[in-house]
């Protein structure tokens, strides 16, 4: 009541009434995406599940590792004749010694082509930081950059002052051995064309730069290069510039296009010219097929046979802790704060 004897009221809002929101309100929107109450799976890790879980992973792994594990042929011993396997880097470096081997594979399974050769190095590092970097980019693209070859030390000019091209580590140790493939005396042909990445050969490698000067050293340290082709169309060049970042790893040699049946043996004659002994390396040689898990790779199947393995050893450990040691679901008397003192 006020002066005047006339009566007033204010309403107040209580909890249940309805108040608009503020036009520049920074609240979201209500929904279950917001306040998380969408559905959700929130299974209990019982240790029957865990155990299944274990070993279902390790029977599913390890037969897939072993798998891609078949199929490559380590040479670097087999071609050299046993009279000089005492002395490998003796005879690697020996210029008049015939080099030549033949090897045969069988083949393990039905390949349908392409059929994709490799060779692999082990305990190789492309990825070295001196010979990432003993390269020049510029003059891989363009002939007026040919005397760019400040960064290509020691493999940078010859002796009276002209450029190396290419020049650097990198391209001074190009792989080297060669593969001739037949069956039933008939030649398999290899074709190396398309090999590379079409970006390499595009934007990288010049097609009107052309070798000079390469591997007319004292020292050779790989294959040589037709001078008569620009380096855009010396793929084998462009697959070994794009280096690797493992010690083990895998180039592409060439494709054979022709199918290759179950049990066939193939002959390869190799020319064992790379030398892997000084360093103690190996050469693999490696025929695949794609699938849809790529092409083969030994990192992938041990990877597998690794992790299959450590899912079996886990399942079996669970399992024996469980059958002697059980802990009951939902017992409150392992929780820290319903133990009591020691001595209580």
């Amino acid at each position: 009541m006020n002066s005047s004897g006339a009566t007033t009221s204010s309403a107040t809002s209580g909890p249940s009434d309805t108040v608009a929101p503020r036009r520049n309100s920074k609240r979201p929107k209500y929904s279950k995406f917001t306040q998380q109450e969408l559905p959700a799976c929130k299974p209990i890790l019982t240790p029957g599940w865990v155990i299944t879980a274990f070993t279902l992973i390790g029977i599913i792994f390890i037969p897939i590792g072993v798998a891609s594990l078949l199929a490559s042929r380590d040479y670097e011993t087999e071609c050299i004749p046993p009279n000089a396997r005492n002395n490998k880097l003796g005879y690697i470096q020996d210029p008049t010694t015939n080099k030549n081997c033949i090897a045969t594979l069988t083949v393990p399974k039905r390949m349908e082509a392409p059929v994709y050769v490799y060779y692999q190095l082990d305990n190789f590092y492309q990825n070295h930081r001196r010979y990432v970097k003993s390269r020049s980019d510029t003059q891989l693209r363009s002939p007026t950059n040919e005397n760019d070859t400040s960064a290509c030390d020691p493999e940078d000019n010859t002796a009276n002052g002209s450029p190396i091209v290419p020049c650097g580590l990198i391209a001074w140790s190009l792989f080297n051995d060669t593969y001739a493939f037949s069956r039933n005396n008939t030649t398999l042909n290899v074709n190396s064309k398309g090999i590379a990445w079409k970006s390499d050969r595009n934007a990288k490698f010049g097609s009107d730069v052309f070798p000079k000067n390469f591997q007319n050293g004292a020292l050779i340290g790989g294959a040589k290069l037709d001078p008569r082709k620009p380096l855009s169309e010396q793929e084998n060049l462009i697959v070994w510039m794009r280096t690797a970042a493992l010690p083990t790893f895998r180039k592409l040699y060439g494709r054979i296009q022709d199918d290759l049946e179950a049990n066939e043996k193939l002959s390869v004659q190799i020319a064992n010219n790379y030398n892997t002994y000084s360093f103690g390396g190996k050469k693999k040689l490696v025929l695949s097929t794609t699938s849809w898990l790529g092409g083969k790779n030994d990192f992938l199947g041990i990877a597998y046979i690794t992790v299959g393995g450590l899912c079996f050893f886990l399942a079996t450990v669970f399992f024996v802790v469980y059958l002697f040691k059980p802990r009951p679901l939902g017992d409150p008397s392992y929780l820290s704060w319903n133990r009591n003192p020691a001595g209580h």
